[in-house]
């Protein structure tokens, strides 16, 4: 009896292994369907789309841009019409970026129109629908503060280079010193320290230099501090003040076009081989410039003449008040018409080589009382003075600024510590003395 119940059991496991054998695997493991990643752009799902990125080039326009990819002119109007207000279709320029979204159909129709103002700024013409709008829209920026220093041995243009500062840093500080340093005669050996912003899109993308928040200039081993200074807080106008809260301003800029090359200056006794080496007075100061450059108002005034004459070629003129009147000649084209009120630093046209002239440079006249006369040698009224109420609140204000812009180093600073250090174990002084110089020293370097 056991040995056939032993028989039994052993056919069961037998058959049952059998038929677990024969029965097939399922599988569970299904193929996942890929999901493609979205790739989100000036607020679109770039999946959705045909990207088509170009610059704008020479001779292009707007209608024949979406000409090229499929919108007939009647749309193109339409298009042109309705976003007037927002974004004027005739003003878009020569190697400016932008982005076409087109269908993924077969007609590769243009359904929105991106226009790249700069790193920042950008315009979205939308016509997929029959409702056609444009929006403008600022890219989200982060803001860092950067603080450099150098030393110059050739020019400020070298030493911006070297140490990877951006050239509208350098614009500004000439700006700023304008009326204190002479930009144009500087020395070697003069220095500089500057506090200033920088901006970035998403982190690391660098869009440009902000605005200057402290600088130091040691010129001729004289020392210049200027400060950024809110002096309204309901118009939110801001000037530049030294460590003692006078203004680094005066009512007019030093010169017409930004950190230029003065190629020939005022001069009554001038001789020119030209004509026999006789005398040949200029009374303008000559600023040499590449074509196109801005050409600056120096002052507010208001313009009396925008015109062309055979000396002067394209040229403008401005009467600041009953004393002082400024022009500015040999202009590319002009930017300004007569009666036009301008603000100093605005673009009144751009450097040519318009009338008689053998290169391109803006001459600029400066005349007092009627009379012509050398800029550089008038003592030129100040800028509004800092508000005699404010002045306890800004030097409290600047206070730590000057702390931070003393303990920027210089680019020799280590070499000359270590000399200075070196000297100072070589004398009978103290052991304790030269320590404490040394601890001094180095803490004051690494803040």
């Amino acid at each position: 009896m056991k040995k056939l119940l032993v028989i039994v059991l052993t056919l069961l496991i037998f058959s049952c292994n059998k038929k677990q054998k024969e029965e097939p695997q399922i599988s569970l493991d299904i193929a996942k369907e890929e999901v493609p990643v979205e790739v989100i752009e000036f607020g679109y799902n770039l999946n959705d789309y045909l990207v088509q990125r170009d610059t704008v080039k020479s001779g292009d326009s707007f209608g024949e841009i979406l000409l090229n990819h499929h919108i007939d002119y009647p749309k193109i109007a339409e298009i042109a019409a309705k976003v007037k207000d927002t974004f004027d279709v005739r003003r878009i320029r020569v190697g400016k970026p932008y982005t076409i979204l087109k269908t993924k159909d077969t007609t590769e129709k243009a359904q929105v129109f991106i226009y790249q103002h700069d790193n920042i700024n950008y315009t979205v013409v939308d016509f997929k629908d029959s409702l056609v709008n444009a929006v403008k829209y600022k890219k989200p920026v982060t803001v860092v503060e950067r603080e450099v220093s150098g030393i110059i041995e050739t020019n400020l243009s070298d030493v911006a280079l070297q140490n990877g500062i951006d050239y509208d840093v350098i614009n500004g500080m000439s700006d700023i010193y304008a009326w204190t340093i002479d930009f144009f005669r500087l020395q070697k050996g003069d220095r500089f320290k500057v506090i200033y912003k920088e901006k970035y899109i998403e982190d690391s993308i660098y869009a440009g230099s902000g605005e200057i928040v402290a600088a130091y200039f040691e010129h001729k081993g004289e020392p210049f501090y200027a400060f950024r200074y809110e002096n309204d807080s309901i118009l939110g106008t801001v000037d530049y003040y030294d460590d003692e809260a006078n203004t680094l301003r005066r009512a007019f800029l030093r010169g017409p076009v930004k950190f230029s090359r003065i190629s020939s200056r005022y001069n009554l006794r001038r001789r020119i081989a030209l004509y026999g080496n006789r005398v040949r007075p200029h009374k303008g100061t000559d600023y040499a410039a590449a074509i196109g450059t801005p050409i600056l108002a120096t002052a507010n005034g208001t313009v009396t003449k925008s015109s062309y004459t055979r000396g002067n070629g394209k040229y403008v003129k401005i009467k600041h008040n009953s004393t002082y009147s400024t022009q500015y000649l040999h202009m590319k084209d002009r930017n300004v018409k007569v009666g036009d009120f301008v603000k100093q630093g605005d673009v009144i046209g751009w450097v040519g080589m318009t009338g008689n002239t053998s290169g391109p440079h803006v001459c600029y006249r400066f005349w007092k009382n009627g009379r012509q006369v050398d800029p550089f040698k008038q003592k030129l009224p100040a800028a509004e003075p800092i508000k005699p109420e404010l002045k306890e609140q800004y030097l409290e204000f600047v206070r730590p600024l000057v702390y931070k812009l003393d303990c920027i180093p210089f680019e020799d600073k280590v070499e000359d510590q270590e000399e200075f250090i070196t000297e100072m174990i070589d004398t009978p002084e103290s052991e304790d003395k030269t320590n404490e110089t040394y601890n001094a020293t180095i803490n004051r370097q690494s803040k």
